[in-house]
């Protein structure tokens, strides 16, 4: 296992490396290790290894999986979030990543009102308008980031997208760019803090906190290939 506390200290140094350029403190980016698909074992190491946070996909995995990690071990959700797995979903998780849509968070509203619980999510935007993704659409988003807004069980603390894949990190600049003046504009327009922009994976996140991620998801570059 000393392979993964090497890829950790490497993201680390890099990620610092990129908010140096970036004249960012290291500590204004938040690494969450993806762990969705590695066993609690891979898991524990990266853990012992320093790692605090860590992102998982699938409700019933992560189900599984945490109560074989230590408790201070924090976990964030950074799946699609299916509207029969928010009741269990909502206990395990400190940011939900991927609120896709008003309905799924009018129906975030309603069982974090039964279980009395106030959830932190980010918005997720499809910049690119790819069919194949999930998201708001920014002119969507737009249009009922009140209504968001008005959900009053949510902490609504940013946004969040995925590029479309592409082989050099420099083609996801422009997809960054674009979330971070979105969300200046409705910041703007909403009178609203959304201090959160979670943007930026293994193969593009120092791309990322160039253009102001506060979050970086890594996976691969930490646990190597699934």
């Amino acid at each position: 296992m000393d392979d993964l506390a090497a890829n950790l200290e490497l993201v680390l140094s890099r990620i610092s490396a990129a908010a140096a350029k970036a004249h960012r403190a290291p500590g204004d980016v938040q690494l969450i290790a993806v762990s969705k698909k590695q066993d609690a074992a891979k898991v524990r190491a990266v853990c012992d290894a320093g790692q605090a946070i860590f992102g998982e996909s699938r409700v019933q995995e992560a189900r599984a999986k945490i109560p074989l990690l230590p408790s201070a071990v924090r976990w964030q959700f950074i799946g699609h979030l299916q509207k029969n797995k928010i009741r269990h979903a909502l206990p395990l998780f400190e940011l939900f990543h991927s609120v896709d849509s008003l309905a799924l968070a009018q129906d975030m509203e309603r069982i974090a009102e039964e279980e009395g619980r106030r959830p932190r999510v980010l918005l997720e935007v499809n910049l690119a308008g790819e069919g194949s993704k999930i998201g708001f659409a920014p002119a969507a988003l737009r249009e009922q980031m009140e209504e968001l807004l008005a959900l009053s069980r949510l902490e609504i603390a940013g946004l969040m997208t995925l590029p479309p894949f592409a082989p050099e990190a420099e083609e996801s600049r422009r997809y960054f760019v674009l979330l971070r003046e979105l969300r200046e504009e409705l910041e703007r327009e909403c009178d609203v803090r959304l201090p959160e922009l979670s943007m930026g994976m293994s193969n593009d996140y120092e791309v990322a906190i160039e253009e102001g991620a506060t979050v970086v998801r890594v996976g691969t570059a930490i646990f190597g290939g699934r």
